[in-house]
């Protein structure tokens, strides 16, 4: 399957706390009163977010844009970013910031314009699960040709585990590395699973890609060295895939970390 992932340059946490030992950034940072305000209430989330609970919300709308600017760069970019696509051509722009578990979320119009602008304290953003939730409930196995290997098993195994998915259980793995797959089982699992409206990729040493297909709780998961060769190519049946998702630890983590930069630069 062939998808055109969102990308973004990453600014680390050093070149964070670069930034803010500059000048500039303290001229600007006594400009912004709303961003310190603000700061305190994100590590409050932090500290009492779940990875199952819905998210905690920040709408940016009250800031001016000299504090939308220094509030995106204090939060930088993380790991994992994230495209939504929703009806009548509303798009959802997911990144995360440095600050595992805190996202930044924008809606745009299909003029792209800007609808929303909010932060989100969460292991998810909700636009990704309400878009991934705008699919198909059933995989449609009529009609599977002849000429095939293993699709026809997978897609009856993918069939099954999601129909008795239910939210907080395990995902189901296939591998399809692992299996002898022709061509033409690559291109029957494609057409029947479809494209959905999510696609998020996660960077690391690699990258992990991640494609909503257009099958409710099925999705396509690829994992890519460092030279984009792929090292693994599966279907997961359940949840938003564990890597592109917030675990408990990275939001007390992040929280002490924001604490840290709120104290040093906005007290």
């Amino acid at each position: 399957m062939t998808i055109d992932f969102p990308s973004s340059s990453r600014t680390t946490g050093t070149g964070t706390l670069t930034f803010l030992a500059t000048a500039d950034a303290e001229a600007m940072i006594a400009r912004c009163p709303g961003v310190a305000r603000l700061l305190p209430e994100m590590v409050g989330a932090l500290e009492r977010q779940s990875d199952t609970a819905p998210g905690l919300l920040f709408d940016l709308a009250d800031l001016n844009d000299e504090e939308r600017s220094l509030l995106g760069e204090i939060l930088g970019e993380g790991e994992v970013a994230a495209t939504v696509a929703l009806p009548d051509g509303v798009v959802a722009e997911v990144a995360e910031s440095i600050f595992a578990g805190l996202w930044r979320v924008r809606f745009l119009g299909s003029d792209n314009s800007v609808l929303a602008d909010y932060a989100e304290v969460s292991a998810v953003p909700q636009a990704v699960r309400r878009a991934a939730a705008m699919t198909v409930p059933t995989l449609n196995l009529d009609a599977l040709p002849d000429d095939v290997m293993n699709a026809p098993a997978v897609l009856s195994e993918v069939a099954d585990r999601a129909a008795r998915y239910r939210f907080g259980e395990p995902n189901h793995v296939i591998s399809l590395t692992l299996l002898p797959m022709l061509p033409e089982d690559l291109d029957l699992l494609v057409d029947r699973l479809g494209t959905g409206p999510v696609k998020i990729i996660s960077r690391g040493y690699g990258s992990c890609r991640v494609q909503a297909t257009a099958v409710h709780n099925v999705w396509s998961v690829q994992f890519y060295n460092a030279m984009d060769a792929i090292l693994l190519d599966t279907i997961e049946v359940g949840d938003v895939p564990t890597a592109a998702k917030a675990a408990m630890e990275d939001f007390r983590d992040s929280a002490i970390r924001l604490r840290e930069i709120g104290e040093a630069y906005f007290q």
